[in-house]
């Protein structure tokens, strides 16, 4: 029997994409909640927490890029072609947000918080247009003669802009409870204060786009309301609600490390509900990933350099977070 190899190629994609939403995503956080510390010295320790590791974070962006162009080039070209203006801003604010992170630390005092501005704007501006990308993702491109027929602007939608915000309040929360479990003293503590608000307003946004993906696509509610699907897919929203009630838990009994984790649960259920919604198709509504899919000799190809280099950069990710286990103080450094 012979592999579904746009089966595979879709699973090493999605989790490509995973691993950058919960790795860029927690350093992304950490920008949009710079303007809520307005010690120089914390922000030293937030940025620190980060410094060896948030440049590698963003190969696994790259390698999700990369995947889709090579395995599945209709869908490159179409989500390309309809989503260009919010993804050119979104690279545009990881640039700015990379500058300004190397630039702060050498900067003079007296100009420092020109690049903590540029910080905090460079964040906020490539995390909600990633949330408007994804919102568009979720509403479909129109395709005629596999070429995107849409207009330039079809992704500005008041559900794209939701999930912008959404998405910014979700990585805020992963950011904060980051900051909970690298930290320690009078900055971990802020963080313990701000978490509790943060987590109800991902719980609000997350039921908003929850509400408002079925409401507005027939399809994606036959999925998840039909039966047995309703049956189920049952666990997904009740494990949402158990792994929120275990967060606010958590940070009530000011807790270390079980704050990331259940944060990073709430994501993964995320996640999988988009993919549930979506599946099997890679270009919504209506093109699936077979339909879209190269020849099978690309993929091939292709799949023997993702065997290689995929178990390198888990192994080098593993590597780093191990060497810089543990909290960070004002006394680290590593720049």
């Amino acid at each position: 029997m012979g592999f579904d190899l746009s089966l595979i190629w879709a699973a090493i994609i999605a989790f490509g994409v995973m691993m950058y939403v919960v790795m860029d995503g927690f350093d992304l956080g950490i920008g949009i909640l710079f303007p809520f510390v307005k010690s120089d010295r914390e922000r030293d320790v937030m940025m620190n927490t980060v410094a060896p590791v948030w440049d590698g974070n963003e190969t696994w962006l790259v390698l999700g890029g990369a995947g889709l162009y090579g395995a599945f080039p209709l869908a490159y070209s179409v989500v390309l072609s309809a989503l260009y203006l919010p993804l050119i801003l979104m690279l545009l604010g990881l640039i700015f947000r990379g500058v300004a992170f190397e630039f702060r630390f050498k900067s003079k005092p007296q100009t420092r918080h020109i690049w903590d501005k540029a910080f905090i704007g460079g964040s906020l501006a490539a995390t909600f247009f990633q949330g408007v990308a994804l919102g568009a993702y979720v509403d479909g491109f129109e395709v005629v003669d596999r070429a995107f027929v849409g207009g330039s602007l079809d992704w500005f939608t008041p559900f794209s802009l939701f999930c912008g915000l959404a998405l910014i309040a979700a990585y805020a929360l992963l950011g904060c409870t980051w900051l909970i479990m690298k930290t320690q003293g009078r900055l971990q503590r802020q963080m313990h204060d701000i978490a509790r608000p943060l987590v109800f307003v991902v719980l609000g946004v997350t039921g908003a786009v929850s509400i408002w993906t079925p409401l507005a696509h027939s399809a994606i509610a036959e999925r998840w309301f039909s039966m047995p699907n309703i049956l189920l897919l049952m666990p997904v929203p009740l494990l949402v609600l158990l792994a929120t009630y275990a967060l606010l838990r958590a940070i009530a009994r000011n807790a270390n490390y079980s704050p990331f984790v259940l944060t990073l649960a709430l994501i993964f259920l995320g996640y999988g509900g988009l993919g549930i919604s979506l599946w099997p198709n890679v270009i919504p509504p209506s093109v699936s990933i077979w339909d879209a899919a190269a020849p099978p000799q690309s993929q091939s190809f292709m799949l023997v350099g993702a065997l290689l280099i995929i178990p390198l950069i888990l192994i080098y990710t593993a590597w780093s977070y191990y060497v810089f286990r543990g909290k960070v103080t004002e006394e680290d450094g590593y720049h």
